[in-house]
């Protein structure tokens, strides 16, 4: 299963809640973000949200955790994001990414 507790100490992990607003759904963003998730060895999912906007949960080392959230910023070529909020939680220790429905 994608989502099982990690083994590591969870003291070296961060976990961060993001809202993305925008342009932010049929233009590939969870798909993009779940492979830049997974280049950059960040566990958690995305999903879009009845809104319209795109939400999704990021757990790993710090500064990789804080590039997904960068990314968002961005997102996907297509999207046209207007803003980003981001609520810290402690880590859950997620294992893989995914894409949520």
């Amino acid at each position: 299963m994608c989502l099982d507790v990690r083994r590591e100490d969870m003291s070296e992990r961060t976990r961060a809640h993001v809202f993305v607003t925008g342009r932010v759904q049929g233009v590939f963003f969870r798909a993009t973000t779940r492979d830049t998730a997974r280049q950059r060895d960040v566990d958690g999912w995305v999903k879009n949200l009845d809104d319209g906007r795109v939400e999704a949960v990021f757990e790993g080392a710090e500064a990789d955790v804080e590039s997904m959230i960068e990314f968002c910023h961005e997102g996907s070529p297509q999207a046209r994001v207007e803003d980003v909020g981001v609520e810290y939680e402690q880590p859950r220790g997620l294992d893989g990414f995914e894409i949520r429905y």
